[in-house]
């Protein structure tokens, strides 16, 4: 059930947790919707918006996808048969899809990072990316170009309303 998110996601999607770090730590290649094999009471946790995908990464082992170190906080509702906050979760994707990510994880020095969690159709998917990791300059020069432009429109924004300096 797994497939490529063209960047523009269903407006019935409902967010139930991001990675905001995610973006200016990695430079995103390539994006991946997958399914999460959970259990009932991490349903009802997230139902809840309780997540946290801030240290979550993505491994493959023996040609499965594991998310690993996610946090969905124990359903406080739940009995003995609560889930472990922090264990590992099996992603859902097809065999060749899975297959393209081993082959470019192993040959391009590249990791996989979980963007968001969100609820579709009713089921829970997680958006993967595929992802290389930003060195301490190539940040910088992104908030650099970022407040260049955020410059740029103040200023076109001020010209428009007559506000000329």
């Amino acid at each position: 059930m797994a497939k490529k998110v063209k960047g523009v996601k269903d407006s019935n999607n409902q967010v139930v947790a991001t990675n905001r770090k995610a973006r200016h730590n990695f430079a995103i290649l390539e994006t991946f919707e997958a399914g999460v094999a959970l259990m009932g009471t991490e349903v009802k946790s997230l139902r809840e918006g309780q997540a946290s995908l801030a240290d979550a990464f993505a491994t493959v082992d023996d040609g499965e996808i594991w998310l690993r170190n996610l946090h969905i906080p124990e359903y406080h509702h739940g009995t003995w048969t609560n889930h472990a906050p922090r264990r590992n979760r099996k992603l859902l994707m097809h065999r060749r899809e899975i297959d393209t990510l081993v082959g470019k994880t192993r040959d391009g020095n590249l990791t996989l990072v979980p963007l968001s969690l969100y609820f579709t159709g009713g089921k829970v998917k997680v958006e993967l990316a595929l992802a290389r990791g930003k060195q301490a300059h190539d940040k910088r020069q992104d908030l650099a170009r970022r407040d260049a432009e955020r410059e740029v429109t103040r200023e076109l924004g001020r010209r428009v309303k007559g506000m000329t300096s």
